[in-house]
């Protein structure tokens, strides 16, 4: 079985890994919503088993897009069954590599008119910031490529790496940031990476703030969902 959650207008939620830091947290809940603390056991690799983007595809930017949400049997522990559910939406488009789609987010999406792009990285989320609903970062090209393919769609290409990931080389960009409200957070000090100048202004000239925080290190936490 899966299931759908459509946020309740009155209700404010964000689901966050349960190893994100307490300064996020604590901002989060500042801003008003209740958090969900996300983890796992046996079912991923442990280095990605508290990431909401692995559990969960919010199909879209708006507070109340739907969220769908994976059931152990819907994901593997290896690439590729562990990135089923791991699509960028921005409510208009749906990234992610096709071939490795849960089929009812592919249902979902289309349904919803969104426009499907076939990207070859599976961990599309993870190396991707939703901005709106025509504009994402990435440091992944053959992401870039595939994107730039659509006109109205704006693809801002940032240097790899810079994020940090407990058990892993390097973390992704899109797994330290989310979209929360009219303000793009990332999970860090973002004045760290080479390309924070152009990531701010990107994000700026769409009308959008943001925030990062400078006590810590940009980490991949599995988004901000």
């Amino acid at each position: 079985m899966y299931w759908v959650l459509c946020q309740n207008k009155y209700m404010k939620k964000l689901y966050v890994s349960k190893k994100s830091n307490i300064i996020l947290q604590n901002y989060l809940s500042g801003l008003g919503y209740s958090l969900e603390l996300t983890s796992s056991s046996g079912i991923v690799d442990e280095g990605i088993s508290c990431h909401p983007d692995i559990f969960l595809c919010k199909m879209g930017i708006d507070e109340n897009a739907p969220i769908f949400f994976a059931q152990k049997e819907d994901l593997g522990y290896d690439y590729p069954q562990d990135v089923a559910f791991n699509a960028a939406c921005t409510g208009k488009y749906f990234i992610h590599n096709l071939s490795a789609t849960n089929e009812k987010l592919i249902q979902a999406a289309e349904n919803m008119n969104m426009t499907l792009i076939n990207v070859r990285q599976g961990y599309t989320k993870c190396s991707t910031v939703v901005v709106d609903e025509n504009s994402i970062i990435t440091y992944d090209d053959g992401i870039r490529k595939s994107c730039s393919k659509y006109p109205e769609l704006s693809v801002l290409k940032i240097a790899p790496g810079f994020v940090e990931l407990d058990g892993y080389d390097t973390g992704f960009i899109g797994g330290c940031s989310g979209r929360v409200g009219d303000c793009i957070i990332f999970n860090g000090n973002l004045e760290e990476h080479p390309d924070f100048l152009r990531i701010v202004d990107f994000i700026e000239k769409r009308g959008l703030k943001c925030k990062w925080f400078t006590e810590y290190k940009l980490t991949d936490i599995g988004s901000i969902l």
